[in-house]
Protein backbone atom coordinates (compact mmCIF):
# COMPACT_ATOMS: atom_id res chain seq x y z
CA UNK A 1 0.00 0.00 0.00
CA UNK A 2 0.94 3.44 -0.87
CA UNK A 3 0.94 6.88 0.86
CA UNK A 4 0.16 9.76 -0.47
CA UNK A 5 3.28 12.00 0.14
CA UNK A 6 2.52 15.36 2.56
CA UNK A 7 3.35 18.66 1.13
CA UNK A 8 6.01 21.06 2.83
CA UNK A 9 4.79 24.00 3.43
CA UNK A 10 6.49 25.87 0.46
CA UNK A 11 4.98 23.38 -1.51
CA UNK A 12 1.75 24.08 0.00
CA UNK A 13 1.82 27.84 -0.90
CA UNK A 14 2.91 27.56 -4.24
CA UNK A 15 -0.65 25.45 -4.84
CA UNK A 16 -2.28 27.73 -3.53
CA UNK A 17 -0.49 31.12 -5.66
CA UNK A 18 -1.69 29.15 -8.63
CA UNK A 19 -5.03 28.07 -7.63
CA UNK A 20 -5.33 32.19 -6.61
CA UNK A 21 -3.59 33.02 -10.36
CA UNK A 22 -1.29 35.51 -8.22
CA UNK A 23 1.57 36.90 -10.34
CA UNK A 24 4.64 36.20 -8.80
CA UNK A 25 6.17 37.74 -6.26
CA UNK A 26 9.14 39.67 -5.99
CA UNK A 27 10.93 40.88 -2.56
CA UNK A 28 13.37 43.63 -2.79
CA UNK A 29 16.52 43.13 -0.26
CA UNK A 30 18.98 46.34 0.26
CA UNK A 31 20.67 48.57 2.63
CA UNK A 32 17.98 50.91 3.83
CA UNK A 33 20.19 53.71 2.42
CA UNK A 34 19.23 52.81 -0.77
CA UNK A 35 15.16 53.60 -0.26
CA UNK A 36 15.33 55.78 -3.23
CA UNK A 37 16.24 52.77 -5.69
CA UNK A 38 14.22 50.51 -3.95
CA UNK A 39 11.35 52.95 -4.46
CA UNK A 40 11.96 52.88 -7.97
CA UNK A 41 12.81 48.96 -8.78
CA UNK A 42 9.60 48.97 -7.08
CA UNK A 43 7.59 50.96 -9.93
CA UNK A 44 9.11 48.53 -12.25
CA UNK A 45 8.89 45.73 -11.02
CA UNK A 46 5.31 46.24 -10.69
CA UNK A 47 5.26 47.92 -14.08
CA UNK A 48 6.46 44.16 -15.60
CA UNK A 49 3.07 42.68 -13.48
CA UNK A 50 4.59 41.53 -10.57
CA UNK A 51 3.48 41.79 -6.80
CA UNK A 52 6.16 44.06 -4.68
CA UNK A 53 7.35 43.63 -1.49
CA UNK A 54 10.05 45.47 0.22
CA UNK A 55 10.94 46.91 3.59
CA UNK A 56 8.41 49.26 5.06
CA UNK A 57 10.81 51.33 7.18
CA UNK A 58 13.73 53.15 7.19
CA UNK A 59 15.13 53.47 10.59
CA UNK A 60 18.53 55.52 9.03
CA UNK A 61 16.38 58.21 8.88
CA UNK A 62 14.80 59.97 12.07
CA UNK A 63 11.42 59.16 13.22
CA UNK A 64 9.13 59.34 16.09
CA UNK A 65 8.61 55.76 16.31
CA UNK A 66 12.21 54.91 16.65
CA UNK A 67 13.40 57.61 18.79
CA UNK A 68 13.87 55.68 21.47
CA UNK A 69 17.16 53.55 21.13
CA UNK A 70 14.97 50.47 23.52
CA UNK A 71 12.31 50.47 21.48
CA UNK A 72 14.15 50.96 18.25
CA UNK A 73 16.08 47.59 18.74
CA UNK A 74 13.33 45.80 19.65
CA UNK A 75 11.39 47.23 16.73
CA UNK A 76 14.84 46.17 14.26
CA UNK A 77 14.59 42.62 15.23
CA UNK A 78 10.44 42.68 14.69
CA UNK A 79 10.91 43.93 11.29
CA UNK A 80 14.39 41.56 10.49
CA UNK A 81 11.36 38.85 11.49
CA UNK A 82 8.83 40.90 9.21
CA UNK A 83 11.34 40.76 6.16
CA UNK A 84 12.29 36.78 6.30
CA UNK A 85 8.89 36.68 6.64
CA UNK A 86 8.78 38.92 2.99
CA UNK A 87 11.63 36.58 1.62
CA UNK A 88 9.39 33.07 2.72
CA UNK A 89 6.38 34.46 0.63
CA UNK A 90 8.33 36.04 -2.39
CA UNK A 91 8.54 33.87 -5.30
CA UNK A 92 12.36 35.92 -5.97
CA UNK A 93 14.80 38.29 -5.05
CA UNK A 94 16.11 41.86 -5.86
CA UNK A 95 19.08 42.84 -4.47
CA UNK A 96 19.26 46.49 -5.09
CA UNK A 97 22.23 48.73 -4.31
CA UNK A 98 26.02 48.65 -4.74
CA UNK A 99 26.63 47.64 -1.01
CA UNK A 100 26.25 44.91 0.38
CA UNK A 101 26.60 45.20 4.60
CA UNK A 102 25.27 42.44 7.18
CA UNK A 103 22.19 42.72 7.18
CA UNK A 104 21.74 42.57 3.43
CA UNK A 105 24.23 39.27 3.58
CA UNK A 106 21.99 37.59 6.09
CA UNK A 107 19.03 38.10 4.18
CA UNK A 108 20.83 36.97 0.52
CA UNK A 109 22.39 33.95 2.57
CA UNK A 110 18.80 32.90 4.04
CA UNK A 111 16.62 33.20 0.48
CA UNK A 112 19.58 30.86 -0.78
CA UNK A 113 18.97 28.51 1.80
CA UNK A 114 15.41 28.41 0.64
CA UNK A 115 16.24 28.21 -2.93
CA UNK A 116 14.82 31.28 -3.76
CA UNK A 117 16.51 32.81 -7.61
CA UNK A 118 18.51 35.89 -7.23
CA UNK A 119 19.01 39.34 -9.13
CA UNK A 120 21.29 41.78 -8.36
CA UNK A 121 21.03 45.58 -9.86
CA UNK A 122 24.83 45.64 -9.26
CA UNK A 123 25.61 41.91 -9.99
CA UNK A 124 29.30 42.86 -8.70
CA UNK A 125 28.23 42.59 -5.23
CA UNK A 126 26.90 39.06 -5.03
CA UNK A 127 28.72 36.90 -2.39
CA UNK A 128 29.28 34.43 -4.86
CA UNK A 129 30.02 36.19 -7.61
Amino acid sequence: MSYPQLLTPEEKLADAKKLLSLPRIVVICGSTRFMTEMNEADLRETKAGKIVVKPGCDMKSPHELWSDPVEAEALKVRLDDLHRAKIRLADEVLVVGDYIGDSTRAEIAYARSLGKPMRFTHPEVDPEA
